[in-house]
Parts: structure tokens; C-alpha cells; sequence
């Protein structure tokens, strides 16, 4: 993506409706005055009683067990330096979005407005009685060892620097698996590390508590190794890992070494290097956004070089997602006083060990995978996989028990079941979605290639490698309008539906298709200046593997040419649309909200299949209701009694799928409801595929559910057509909506391929 276009999309993405990420919500009603009453005064008054009498009711009454703080003072933030507080707080609340989303933990960012380390301290300290945790983020070394310090001797809670220690827990990780290939032995190797700041010495510090030996390392900065001969550039917390040896250049220090452990900046590793160290060597290379060598310059130089960087794009990333969320997670439920070595151990082998096991199938295709095994390309879980904040969680809250910082015991195997259906791996569904898509090559045409957000959407998908763009319109207009963009189109095919020189070959193909209907020659001619006519034709001849279209116009013309050009799938009697809704406890399945305005039973039930088809290809379980105003016969009526027959008919045609109906929505969704209903066959689960009885019910529904609700939505995704052909809501839809349908639509291979466009 050009600067332009990122400038332009970052800060529409942070500015547009409400300025920020995140907000602050109440988790209980305060609708009537009762319920004011009960929130402030004079109800409020009854738990501050208790939690006078005993300070621990805290946990009880109020937020603060699952409440941390973000805290920084602008000096260290990320690449851009020491930018201030206030240019700090976009990324402090990009943290709280990843402890929200990954462990559904709560935060409250503080961009402190000083630079001393004892007004920091003051200020932080100030505030523990608020929270139970502290996160210090991008503060800059060697402050930040202090500030760290004092903290973790004078507050009561968990301070951690995740800079410095969530860093190191995923490199440990790494190490500990990598020396299993290697087939070494920690206390034998002989590490590197490039690099002498906050995130060098944590990691440092951690391998060496898992067992590296001191003497076995050696520590480089800016210039050169940390020797007992430099009396320059050297303060306390570098001045511990100052050796005796007469290496003085990273080079000197990298022959012979078993482990290089860079966190300093790209291009510092050359291949000499690399060619001198040991057999199988570890280099975990983690300068961010390139690593001290690149990885395939690394793998060119030693086929036996086993590698990891901070990187998605390449095997094995030091991703601090994997620790950061499932740390604190495990140190809150259990509230632990703080985070010890323990619990940092425990972290660390919970990920190692996990990387060993048998990886499941959804997180593999979650890569577009067959299988993931355990190896040189497989050092540590993938951010992606659903287990991680089961183990690491579950991992830490044993540990803080066993070493006594707990406050609280609890019972592991209930824990770790709580985890699983608090975070499960549904809620990475889109994300699952843009990642498999990456890489698949897929030509995804757009027939509103003028539209400024579809032009932003193309160089999008270019720039995250999920698909190759073809845009519908004139080419001087797309041109124009990217300039003013600042975006380049590299790799973003143009077809003018006025000068197609393949006319009469696309005519001949329209007019078989459209034969029973007994279209003209002219009337096709006609219909192939049409974008929307012309995008469907070239996904059905296989000059393109599918289309996404919507960004103008509305569904019904949208929808008309996709169901008279495209074919069904095999086995498919009707095309339907389901429409994604994400809710806070994972997404919800929408069907039909788009093309059958009166559906029959019959109808209903290959709705339902179509749905549930789709949903197992995401790599989820489908639970269907079939929706109606009567839950199982309570309200007699034909239209309840239509929806039954579905019902039927649908576990007739896929047996082993779980749908039950007619039912009411609340019944579908709330598991206390179904439990006055014995035969319910839902499980005592939310149902998440929703099959409403018709048309105007589905989109009446999902409006709803996305106005009133405020909900992320994604589609309406087009079911039951042989060739991916998806569609937007024009009126609502952003480019964020337009990447996320192209990865969906680059997940289904096109049934027919051509080498190449004819229109090129």
C-alpha cells in the first residue's frame, strides 16, 4: 500500500463515527429510574458498605478483577521515538483492542504527562487501588528497569513490561523448541544477542533462567560486544553482561555460536556470519519490520539454519500476542499479587509444548495448510490457534498458585473449560478468513472499478497478498481518480467494458446461456456494456475466479445478472444469501437476508444446508434454528407449521447436522430458554445459524441487529452459486467490507480457469 494510501486509510479508520477504538460501556441496564437507583444512589451505597467491612468484596462488587492499566509516558513508541503522551495514545489504545479481543480483558490506557521516573512511579502507584494489573508499555531504556523495578517492589498487583518480558516469553518458547531440533542442550550452547535494550536484556535474562549458562553469552550493542576492556557506552544493566573474551565485532562473537538472539535492527547479520556459526544454528531474528538477516537469505545461505523473526509473512513469528493477553489472564482470575519467573516459565513451556502436539485441522487451514507438524518451519503456536489462551492461561494461574502469589485457587480443569467457551476460536473467523485467502493467487473482479473505496480496496488486496484485482470501468477514470489517491495499481488489472475486443465471443456465450429466455444478439450486446452483466460472464467463462460487487448499487440490480449468468452448484436447487453479524460472543449467521422473498419448507431446508455448508468451510460448527414467531407448537399457525416440515426435510437430507425449530429467536439464542424444552436439539447451546421464515423477516433482522446494535457485519455472502459472487450493502459499506468479501471470495476455487484475461 502506497504512504498515501495508508496515511489516508489509518486515519479514516481511527477518526470516522466515534474518534478512537474504544469506549466505555455499561455492563448492566440503567434504563428506568429503579435502575439508576440501583447503579448510583441510593443502591450503591449497599456495596460500598461491604467492601469497607472487607476490602477483598472489591472483586466482587465492581470491575476491578478484570481491569488493567496501559501505562506509558510517550517516550519509546514504537519506531517513532519519543513522540510525546498524546501521539502515544493511538497505539496504547491499539493495546487495549488486543487484550479485549484475544482474553476479553478490560483496560484503561494512561499517557502519563512526565518523564521522571519517580513522578511515573507516584502516578502509577496512585492508581492501584482502581486496577489489578499494570502494563507498562513503550517507556524508554534504561528508565523503564527502573520504573519497573520500584513498581513490582512497592504495588500488590502484577506490573508487567511487555516490551521487555512478553518479548522474552515467546523467544524462550522458541529456543526451548528449537534446541529440540537442533538436538543441543541448553546448558551447552554457546548465544549471541545483538542488541542491549529493554527487549535484549529481558530476553537475555529469561534464557538464562531457563538455563542457558551466563558465561555461554555474549552481548553485542551498537559498538561491538559487551567486554571487560569498553569503558564507553556501558550502564548498570548493561554492565551485567560484560565478559572476558577478546571477540570485540558481532562478527567475532557469531563464530562458532549455537543461538543468535537479535533484537536490534535490520541488516546487522551478514551470510559470512551466518556461514560461521555452529552446526545447526538458531537465529531468531526479531528487528521489526526486517529481521537482522532476511529469512530467505538465511535459509539460501545454510539449508540447516533454524530460524524465526518477528515477521508474519515467514514461518515461526515472535508474535507478542501469543503471551501478553493469556498472561494476565491466568494473574487475574487467580489475582495474583504479581508476575514471577514461575508464571513467565510456565508461559513458556505451555507454548513450547503446545507447539508440539498435533495442530487441528481449522488452524491449519486457518493458513491454507493441509497439516501442521512440529519442526523446523513449526516452532511455536501460530497466532491464530484457538488453544493458546486454554494452555498459557491455565499455565500461569497453576503457576501463581503453586508459588503462592495467588489470591484466590481455582479449579483447573472448570478454568480451562471456562476459557475455551469464553474466547473460542469462532471469534477469529474473518481473521481465519484474510489469512487463508493470502497467497492463493485468486483473480477477483470488482464491476465498480471507478468507486474510490473499490480502488482503495484493490491496492489493499495487492499490498496483503490476498488476491489480484480486476477493476470494471473506464481506464481513465480508475487511473485519475488512483492518482489523487496516491495509489500506484501495481498488479491491479483494468478492463473497459466499451472496448472489448472479445465482444462478439462473450455475446455468443450469453446468448446459450440466456437461450431459454431468448435473448438477442443486440440485447446481449446491451447487456455486456453493463459491468455488473459482463463481471458475471467472465467468473462464469473462468477469466476470473470471483467477483464482488454492491459497492453502488443496490442488491436486487446487483443480484440479477449473478443469478442469470452464474451457475448452481451441483447438488443445489436455489442461491441464497447469509449475512455475517459479529456479536460480542463470536458471529452470528444470517439466512436468507437477500434473494428468496417467500421461500416454501422445501426451500428452507436447502437454505438451512447451504448455510451450515458454509459455515463448516469457515471451520466452525454449525448449530441451525429455523426461526418463527412459535417455539415448538406453542402458537399453532401454517406459516409455524411450514417451518417444522423444514425442519424435517433438512435432518432428512444432512443427518448428523444439528438444527431444530420452529422456535423463536430468544430460544435460539438463550440456552436457559431451550432448557424448558427437553427435546430441544440444540444442546443447550446458542444456536449460531439463524434461518428466519422469510425474506422480509431475515432483513428486517439483520438491520436490526446491525443499526441498533452498532455490530460489525460482513456480506451478504451469495450461497448455492458454482463460482464465488458475493455482495455488498452500497449504502453502508466500506473498504474494510470490500477486502474482507474478497478474502471470502478467494476461499472457493473457481471450477474453470483461463490462463489468462482475453480483455488484458
Amino acid at each position: 500500500m502506497t504512504e498515501l494510501t495508508t496515511r489516508k486509510e489509518a486515519l479514516e479508520y481511527h477518526s470516522q463515527g466515534r474518534p478512537g477504538k474504544i469506549e466505555i460501556i455499561a455492563s448492566k441496564p440503567c434504563l428506568t429510574q429503579i435502575d439508576l437507583s440501583l447503579a448510583y444512589t441510593p443502591g450503591v451505597a449497599e456495596p460500598c458498605r461491604e467492601i469497607a467491612e472487607d476490602t477483598n468484596k472489591v472483586f466482587d462488587y465492581t470491575a476491578r478483577g478484570n481491569l488493567i492499566a496501559v501505562v506509558t509516558d510517550g517516550s519509546a513508541v514504537l519506531g517513532l521515538g519519543n513522540i510525546g503522551p498524546e501521539a502515544a495514545k493511538p497505539v496504547m489504545e491499539g493495546k487495549a483492542v488486543l487484550f479485549k479481543r484475544f482474553a476479553d480483558i478490560d483496560v484503561i490506557d494512561l499517557e502519563l504527562g512526565t518523564q521522571d521516573v519517580d513522578e511515573i512511579v507516584a502516578a502509577v502507584k496512585a492508581i492501584e487501588p482502581t486496577v489489578s494489573g499494570i502494563n507498562l508499555e513503550d517507556i524508554s531504556a534504561p528508565r523503564c528497569f527502573e520504573v519497573e523495578r520500584r513498581l513490582q517492589e512497592e504495588l500488590s498487583i502484577p506490573v508487567f513490561h511487555d516490551d521487555q518480558h512478553g518479548t522474552a516469553v515467546i523467544t524462550g518458547a522458541a529456543l526451548i523448541n528449537a534446541l529440540k531440533i537442533a538436538e543441543k542442550k541448553i546448558e551447552d550452547v554457546r548465544v549471541v544477542v545483538n542488541g542491549a535494550g529493554a527487549a535484549a536484556i529481558a530476553c537475555t535474562d529469561l534464557v538464562v533462567s531457563l538455563g542457558v549458562s551466563p558465561e555461554n553469552v555474549l552481548m553485542c550493542d551498537s559498538k561491538g560486544v559487551l567486554h571487560t576492556e569498553r569503558t564507553e557506552g556501558l550502564n548498570e544493566y548493561k554492565a551485567r553482561f560484560v565478559r572476558e573474551t577478546d571477540r570485540r565485532s558481532l562478527a567475532d562473537a557469531m563464530e562458532g555460536a549455537d543461538v543468535f538472539i537479535g533484537v536490534s535492527v535490520a541488516d546487522t547479520v551478514t551470510p559470512e556470519m551466518l556461514l560461521s556459526m555452529a552446526e545447526n544454528p538458531i537465529v531468531l531474528a526479531m528487528a521489526n519490520p526486517d529481521p537482522e538477516i532476511p529469512y530467505p537469505l538465511a535459509v539460501e545461505t545454510r539449508a540447516d539454519v533454524i530460524m524465526a523473526t518477528g515477521r508474519s509473512d515467514y514461518p515461526n513469528q515472535v508474535n507478542n500476542v501469543l503471551g501478553f493477553p493469556f498472561i494476565f489472564r491466568g494473574a487475574l482470575d487467580v489475582r495474583a499479587t504479581c508476575i514471577n519467573t514461575q508464571m513467565l516459565h510456565a508461559a513458556v513451556h505451555a507454548l513450547a509444548e503446545l507447539a508440539t502436539e498435533p495442530v487441528p485441522k481449522q488452524v491449519a487451514r486457518a493458513y491454507d495448510l493441509e497439516e501442521i507438524e512440529f519442526g523446523r518451519e513449526y516452532l511455536i503456536p501460530k497466532p491464530l490457534d484457538h488453544r493458546v489462551i486454554r494452555r498459557v492461561a491455565t499455565a500461569v494461574a497453576a503457576a501463581a498458585m503453586e508459588s503462592g502469589v495467588a489470591g484466590k485457587e481455582l479449579d483447573l480443569s472448570e478454568y480451562t473449560r471456562q476459557l475455551g467457551e469464553r474466547m473460542g476460536e469462532q471469534r477469529d473467523l474473518m481473521r481465519r478468513a484474510v489469512t487463508r485467502a493470502r497467497n492463493r493467487d485468486q483473480r477477483i473482479i470488482y464491476p465498480e472499478g471507478e468507486e474510490v473505496r473499490t480502488i482503495i480496496a484493490a491496492e489493499c488486496v495487492v499490498e496483503e497478498h490476498i488476491a489480484r484485482p480486476i477493476l470494471l470501468g473506464d481506464p481513465e477514470v480508475i487511473r485519475q481518480k488512483a492518482d489523487e489517491l496516491g495509489t500506484s495499481l501495481r498488479n491491479v488489472e483494468i478492463i473497459d467494458p466499451n472496448d472489448n475486443p472479445d465482444l462478439e465471443a462473450h455475446v455468443n456465450e450469453l446468448c446459450e446461456i440466456r437461450a431459454h429466455r431468448e435473448l438477442t444478439r443486440d440485447g446481449a450486446r446491451a447487456h455486456l456494456k453493463d459491468s455488473m452483466w459482463l463481471s458475471s460472464l467472465l467468473v462464469r467463462m473462468g477469466y476470473a475466479d470471483g467477483m464482488v460487487a454492491g459497492v453502488t448499487r443496490r442488491a436486487r440490480k446487483t443480484m440479477s445478472p449473478m443469478l442469470k449468468v452464474l451457475p448452481l452448484q451441483d447438488g443445489a436447487s436455489l442461491a441464497a444469501a447469509m449475512t455475517i453479524i459479529f456479536t460480542k460472543t463470536g458471529p452470528l449467521f444470517l439466512a436468507d437476508t437477500g434473494v428468496n422473498i417467500q421461500p416454501n419448507h422445501k426451500e428452507l431446508a436447502e437454505i438451512a444446508r447451504l448455510a451450515s455448508e458454509q459455515v463448516k468451510a469457515f471451520g466452525m460448527e454449525p448449530r441451525v434454528a429455523m426461526l418463527s414467531f412459535s417455539t415448538f407448537g406453542g402458537s399453532p399457525h401454517p406459516r409455524s407449521h411450514m417451518v417444522r416440515r423444514a425442519v424435517e426435510l433438512a435432518r432428512d437430507r444432512s443427518p448428523g447436522l444439528i438444527i431444530d425449530g420452529e422456535m423463536r429467536a430468544d430460544c435460539a439464542l438463550d440456552p436457559l430458554i431451550q432448557a424448558n424444552y427437553p427435546d430441544c436439539q440444540l444442546g443447550g447451546q446458542p444456536a449460531n445459524v439463524l434461518i428466519p421464515p422469510s425474506l422480509e423477516a431475515g432483513n428486517i433482522a439483520f438491520n436490526l441487529l446491525r443499526t441498533l446494535g452498532d455490530l460489525p457485519v460482513v456480506g451478504p455472502i451469495t450461497l448455492g452459486l458454482k463460482n464465488p459472487a458475493h455482495m455488498l450493502q452500497p449504502h453502508s459499506c466500506g473498504v474494510k467490507d470490500i477486502v474482507h468479501l474478497t478474502a471470502i471470495s478467494s476461499l472457493s476455487p473457481s471450477p474453470v480457469r483461463r490462463p489468462e484475461l482475453l480483455l488484458s
